[in-house]
C-alpha cells in the first residue's frame, strides 16, 4: 500500500508519518493487516510536480493540511477549502479512487459558540466537498471533526494545553482566564490509533448533536471514541504536580488510559534538556547508602540500598508494613524472624539471580552482605512512603 499525508510535517502529520514507518519498516507488528510500501509526505515546501505524482500513485490518503491561524480571515476558505479542491481534482486527472480520510474540526458543526467561526465554515464546506466526491467516484470517505487535539506543538498558537505545558516546564509566566473553562481534549496516539483502525476497514462512525458526537453504526462522519474533559484548572493543577516531581519524588496516579498518564508524557516533550535529569538525595554512612526512588500516592515508594563489604542493615520489624528486597548486584543473606513464634528463614541472594523477597509484617529482619570486596545493591519498594510520625518501624535484630 502506497499512502499519501498531506500536512505532513504538522503535528498530526509528523505523529502520523513517524509511525506509518514504524509499520512499513516492521518495528511496529501490533498491527499485521496492514502492509506499506511507500509513504509520500506533502507539505507546504512540496511541488505540484510532487502532489501530481503521489496521486498517480497513492492506495490511500490522508488529509491532513489545513490552515487554522490565518492572517486574514478570508484565508480559511482559501486554505482548508481551495486545497482541498486541488487534491480531489488531482485524484480524479488519474481516476485514482483511494481511501481518502479529511481532517475536519467540531467547529464545523456551526453549533453553539462555533456558530459565527469562519473556520467553522471552511471546514464545513470541506466536508461537503469530500462527500460529493465519495458520490461521484464511489471512492470511500472517512470525515473526522476533531475536538481539541493534544499533542507536541508550537506553545503559545494554538493549543492551550501545549502553552501550559511549555509554560510551567520552562518556568514561564502564563494566564488561565478561567479554570472552569472546559476542554474536549484528543490525544495524538489516540488519534494515530483511529486512524490504524481506519487503515484495517474498522473505522468507528458518528453522528453530531450539536458539538457532541453520537457514535452511530452507518453515521456519516467518523470519530476516535477515545477523548477526555476536563477543565483548565484540572490541566494547570496536574502540571504543577508534575514541575514538583523530582523534589518531592511523588508521582501522581496515573491509571492506565487516563488523561494524567497523557499529559504526563506530553509534558516531558516540553523540558529544557538541562532539566532532562535530577539529583536524588543519597543518605550515607560508613555502611553504605540508602536513596528514595520514586513516591507514589497510593504504592509506597521505591528505594535503592547500597550496603558495603560484610555490613548488616535493617533488624526491624513493622505491623502492617511490608517490603520487597530485589538484590541487583553482589551476594547476600536476607534473614526473617517471626517475633511471635521465633521461627527464622533465610534466603540467599545474588545479582545474577535477581528475585524478589517479601518482608513480612510481624518478621523481624535483614539483609547482610556476605561479600569481602563488592557492594551489595538492592531495589527495595514499601507499600507506604516513610512517615515519622507514624514510622511502623521497631529495631529487634533477627
Amino acid at each position: 500500500m502506497n499512502i499519501l499525508v498531506t500536512g505532513a510535517k504538522g503535528m498530526v502529520g509528523t505523529a502520523l508519518v513517524n509511525n506509518l514507518k514504524n509499520i512499513r519498516d516492521n518495528k511496529n507488528r501490533t498491527r499485521p493487516n496492514i502492509s506499506i510500501e511507500d509513504i509520500y509526505e506533502y507539505d507546504l515546501d512540496s511541488t505540484p510536480e510532487e502532489l501530481d505524482q503521489y496521486c498517480q500513485k497513492a492506495d490511500f490518503v490522508f488529509n491532513l493540511a489545513g490552515v487554522n491561524r490565518p492572517e486574514n480571515p478570508e484565508d480559511f476558505m482559501k486554505g482548508n477549502f481551495g486545497f482541498a479542491s486541488i487534491l480531489l481534482d488531482t485524484l480524479k486527472k488519474y481516476n485514482n479512487k483511494a481511501t481518502i480520510m479529511l481532517s475536519s474540526s467540531v467547529q464545523a458543526t456551526l453549533a453553539g459558540r462555533f456558530g459565527n467561526s469562519e473556520y467553522g465554515r471552511s471546514k464545513k464546506a470541506g466536508e461537503e466537498l469530500f462527500f460529493e466526491y465519495g458520490k461521484e467516484t464511489g471512492a470511500k470517505v472517512a470525515v473526522y471533526r476533531f475536538p481539541n487535539l493534544m499533542g507536541h506543538s508550537r506553545p503559545k498558537y494554538n493549543s492551550a494545553v501545549s502553552t501550559f505545558c511549555w509554560a510551567i516546564a520552562n518556568d514561564k509566566p502564563f494566564t488561565v482566564n478561567d479554570r472552569n473553562t472546559e476542554l474536549e481534549l484528543l490525544y495524538i496516539d489516540d488519534l494515530i490509533g483511529g486512524m490504524f483502525d481506519l487503515l484495517e476497514g474498522k473505522e468507528t462512525h458518528c453522528e453530531y448533536d450539536g458539538v457532541e458526537t453520537v457514535v452511530k453504526e452507518n453515521g456519516r462522519y467518523c470519530c476516535v471514541p477515545v477523548t477526555h474533559k476536563v477543565t483548565l484548572g484540572e490541566i494547570v493543577d496536574l502540571l504543577q504536580q508534575f514541575k514538583k516531581q523530582p523534589a518531592n519524588l511523588m508521582m501522581p496516579k496515573m491509571p492506565n488510559g487516563s488523561f494524567s498518564k497523557k499529559l504526563f508524557s506530553l509534558y516531558l516533550t516540553y523540558l529544557p534538556k538541562d532539566k532532562f535529569k535530577y539529583s536524588l538525595k543519597m543518605n550515607c554512612d560508613d555502611r553504605g547508602s540508602f536513596t528514595e526512588l520514586v513516591h507514589t500516592e497510593d504504592c509506597g515508594q521505591v528505594s535503592i540500598n547500597i550496603s558495603k563489604p560484610g555490613i548488616t542493615k535493617g533488624q526491624h520489624w513493622h505491623n502492617s508494613k511490608w517490603e520487597q528486597f530485589i538484590v541487583v548486584h553482589g551476594h547476600g543473606l536476607i534473614q526473617e524472624r517471626n517475633i511471635n513464634t521465633g521461627e527464622i528463614i533465610e534466603f540467599e541472594v545474588s545479582g545474577d539471580n535477581i528475585e524478589s523477597v517479601y518482608m513480612v509484617p510481624g518478621w523481624t529482619h535483614n539483609i547482610i552482605n556476605l561479600s569481602k570486596t563488592e557492594d551489595l545493591v538492592t531495589v527495595m519498594t514499601c507499600n507506604e512512603i516513610f512517615n515519622p510520625e507514624k514510622p511502623d518501624t521497631f529495631g529487634e535484630n533477627v
